[in-house]
């Protein structure tokens, strides 16, 4: 069992920045594949970034290719989100997930499709104004 404590969400000015940090609990956080999603509301929950247990691989979604960056330190169990220039349309609640998978290409391929990711954050409220 993980347990995934999301924060560092909130009020940003358009062009702003923030970054979000996952707290997780348990032993294996370094056997895990973890994921940032966010929805809103009357929407589906949509991955947009995902790092490898290693940190070798990530994937991001086109929405926030170039402006996202995520990133762990299995030291500290933690996951993070750095997200830059950030839009009205980054508005939503953003969570933390994590998949007990080593293998990259598994992990991908469950890309799409939240119930993948076994594990789930409370969620975090980010909000850009314009």
């Amino acid at each position: 069992q993980v347990q995934l404590v999301e924060s560092g969400g909130g009020l940003v000015q358009a062009g702003g920045s923030l970054r979000l940090s996952c707290v997780a609990s348990g032993r294996s956080f370094g056997s895990y594949a973890m994921g940032w999603f966010r929805q809103v509301p009357g929407t589906e929950r949509e991955l947009i970034a995902a790092i490898s247990w290693g940190a070798a691989n990530t994937y991001y979604a086109d929405s926030v290719k170039g402006r996202f960056t995520i990133s762990r330190d299995n030291a500290k169990n933690t996951v993070y989100l750095q997200m830059n220039s950030l839009k009205p349309e980054d508005t939503a609640v953003y969570y933390c997930a994590a998949k007990p998978e080593r293998i990259w290409s598994r992990v991908v391929a469950g890309i799409g499709d939240p119930t993948a990711f076994d594990y789930w954050g409370q969620g975090t409220q980010v909000t850009v104004s314009s």
